[in-house]
């Protein structure tokens, strides 16, 4: 390959030329071709007489003519030329070369001349191909393709670069459970092997190395003891050493493991740490990306209270088993809590979210890995079940109810969970998803109109009923805005016991409204809707303003009605400015607060929400009294009583239409009237319709009666002629 004699001694500068790593060529004047060392063979496959007499880059280039020049004017410029090539092998492949090209001063060969050149040839393709694995990379992180696919051709890339390495990487969750990603010429069964493996130490390299955070070389697999009884099955897969490295998110928690494993008992060289090195970067790139956009689809589709999926998700999912229960039967559920705003309000909103995760875990509990189950709002759940029939409805619907009605403590206390639950069928009540959440959301209110802790079918008339209820919302804002709601008044005296003769003590406003279609509407229906609707504060300050004007009125026309009861709801005192509107409204009317009477029930007492108990403080200090409505029937108001500025109790019709027949309703009655007498409180009994109920009730000392007995509720203008016929006097 020289132009020495074999006598000649190879001289030590030449050894080194054909020792090197680089292909080195050595030209004449004219450029041709007069030696090449040893390392351009290994290379490029060339030996001497392939390229003597030649123009080498004319040989080993496509683009000859215009390098050429642009190589001359190099040399010309700055004596030398750097560039990097595309170099044809003997074979006909390509290779990527950095190429260097100098002017020889002394050549050592007596026929190169005087400008003769040398050109050296490092190979750089594995620096290439990496860039290109680099670049493919990251476009797919960019492009979103799937995590698996990318990193699946991320190994194979590298199993090309750096040949008998199989690659394979694994993720690491929240858990510290193993889960692998990518392992394209791993055995089936040794992936298998590694799937759900929680990290630590002797589970292999790979636990260990998620475990620890640091790299972990097992240079023999079947005398390392991280792999314990698993070492066999990997030997005789022929992976007989192993090394893993972690994969760390930017905040530096381990989120999966890169590793390679080698076909000997060997220890990673140069090639592959840097090829490792760079990878891990592009993998924790990879899996970051992903990790936020399951974030993002985790925000977007699932409730991030209860990790269910949302409406949104759910209507997906549900559409997409819909489509594939085609020709079968399936079962959709509609579950509401029982007085969750309540809880919710009373223990703080902690302790709502709280139930609702619970509620969520049971359901889950109760429920198939192919159900659907989502929360939909604040306390409304959906569970789609396919393959079930109308038959198994009983069955099921019970579960859920029994499944949440387990007790549930929270803070100390302890509540039993209820709920009502809608149910319809696929495909004979609907075949898609909107259909059925509206026609199960139908049976669930049907359930909830009779009680708590009830399931319903839906039936077609119940979509009469919910028509009529949003027509009855539609109507009621009409009525409100147009100003034709009444009030009735219904007295209240002092019995027979406190007074004699007969006096007012004060009257009570109830709302009524008269249709022009449907005539008089009950008011628990209309004040229901108002509820739900959003309309109760408009429908309250409404009440109480009519009440101050009717009280007014009366004052003008010289009526001394003592003062006058409205009833409120518990969102009243959600409104932070509620007290202060009320406190308005007297003075529009020129009244004081001792003129109004506001009647709350036990809802407002367990709401322990800021808003509610800073109304109820400054109610109180304004001196507007409180009357505790319906008392006896809740479980907790004796407990609040001594807590909240309660003027007056109360005494449900409940206990007193059955306070002359019940052994247990007289007693209940007394017990209320001496603590109320201890605590000096007035006993107000409602729902008084027999003189036997009026008699029994003035002799064991209760001051107050109001019902039928006495009088109706009516308008304002009947009061003077009632208290004139029944003889009521008025107070001084």
């Amino acid at each position: 390959m020289t132009h020495l004699t074999p006598a000649q001694p190879t001289p030590d500068w030449l050894q080194a030329l054909h020792s090197s790593d680089s292909a080195w060529i050595i030209t004449d004047d004219d450029l041709n071709v007069i030696h090449i060392n040893e390392g351009l063979t290994r290379l490029l496959g060339y030996r001497l007489e392939d390229l003597q007499g030649k123009r080498p880059l004319q040989t080993l280039i496509h683009a000859w003519p215009d390098l050429a020049a642009h190589i001359r004017e190099q040399l010309t410029l700055g004596g030398a030329y750097h560039g990097e090539l595309q170099v044809q092998r003997f074979d006909g492949s390509q290779v990527w070369m950095a190429a260097t090209v100098n002017a020889l001063k002394r050549p050592p060969f007596p026929t190169a001349g005087t400008t003769a050149k040398v050109l050296v040839f490092t190979d750089i393709g594995f620096t290439k191909r990496f860039e290109a694995l680099q670049r493919q990379m990251l476009e797919d992180v960019v492009m979103e393709k799937p995590l698996p696919e990318l990193l699946q051709d991320m190994c194979v890339a590298l199993e090309a670069i750096a040949p008998r390495v199989r690659v394979s990487v694994m993720a690491v969750d929240a858990d510290g459970i193993m889960h692998p990603l990518a392992a394209p010429s791993m055995p089936a069964h040794i992936v298998e092997l590694m799937r759900g493996v929680r990290m630590g130490a002797e589970v292999g390299a790979c636990g260990v190395a998620a475990f620890t955070g640091n790299e972990v070389i097992a240079h023999d697999i079947a005398q390392d003891p991280n792999w314990c009884g698993a070492a066999p099955l990997f030997v005789q897969a022929g992976l007989l050493a192993c090394w893993s490295s972690p994969i760390k998110n930017p905040v530096g928690q381990v989120v999966g493991t890169l590793a390679l494993y080698f076909d000997s008992e060997r220890t990673p060289n140069k090639l592959h740490r840097q090829l490792v090195l760079a990878c891990l970067h592009l993998c924790a790139i990879a899996m970051e990306r992903d990790a936020n956009k399951h974030r993002i689809r985790q925000l977007a589709y699932y409730d991030t209270l209860t990790h269910l999926p949302n409406r949104t998700m759910f209507n997906e999912c549900a559409e997409q088993a819909l489509h594939s229960m085609r020709g079968h039967t399936g079962l959709l559920f509609f579950l509401d809590l029982d007085r969750f705003k309540l809880w919710n309000d009373s223990l703080g909103h902690s302790a709502g979210d709280a139930l609702l995760r619970e509620i969520a875990l049971r359901l889950g509990n109760c429920t198939r890995p192919e159900d659907v189950v989502g929360r939909l709002s604040s306390d409304e759940f959906a569970v789609l079940m396919p393959g079930y029939s109308t038959a198994q409805i009983p069955e099921l619907a019970q579960r859920m109810l029994d499944a949440i009605a387990e007790p549930f403590s929270i803070n100390g206390v302890m509540t039993i969970p209820n709920a009502c639950i809608g149910v319809c069928s696929y495909p004979g009540d609907g075949t898609d998803i909107e259909t059925l959440l509206r026609r199960a959301d139908q049976a669930m209110y049907a359930a909830k109109s009779q009680g708590c802790q009830l399931w319903e079918i839906y039936q077609p008339e119940m979509g009469q009923v919910s028509q009529e209820r949003a027509k009855m919302e539609r109507e009621l804002r009409k009525a409100l805005a147009e100003g034709v709601l009444q009030l009735h008044f219904q007295p209240q005296v002092f019995s027979h016991a406190s007074h004699a003769p007969a006096q007012l003590y004060g009257v009570e406003a109830l709302s009524r409204w008269h249709h022009p279609e449907w005539g008089w509407v009950a008011p628990p229906r209309f004040i229901a809707v108002a509820e739900d609707a959003g309309l109760i504060h408009q429908l309250t300050t409404w009440l109480i303003n009519a009440a101050c004007a009717q009280l007014a009125a009366w004052r003008t026309q010289g009526l001394r009605i003592p003062h006058i009861a409205v009833n409120l709801s518990t969102n009243n005192f959600h409104d932070p400015a509620f007290a202060l509107h009320v406190q308005a409204t007297l003075h529009q009317h020129g009244l004081g607060c001792q003129d109004l009477m506001l009647e709350i029930t036990e809802s407002v007492m367990l709401d322990s929400s800021p808003a509610t108990l800073d109304n109820l403080k400054a109610l109180n200090e304004m001196g507007i009294r409180l009357s505790m409505d319906d008392f006896g029937t809740g479980y907790s108001s004796l407990s609040y009583l001594h807590r909240l500025p309660i003027s007056e109790l109360k005494l449900d019709k409940s206990f007193v239409q059955d306070v002359c027949t019940s052994a247990a309703a007289s007693a209940l009655t007394r017990s209320v009237l001496n603590i109320a007498q201890s605590l000096g409180m007035t006993v107000v009994a409602e729902g008084v319709e027999t003189l036997a109920q009026a008699q029994w009730l003035s002799e064991q000392g209760c001051p107050i009666l109001q019902g039928y007995h006495f009088a109706k509720p009516m308008p304002g203008r009947e009061i003077a002629q009632w208290m004139q016929k029944q003889a009521i006097t008025q107070p001084a």
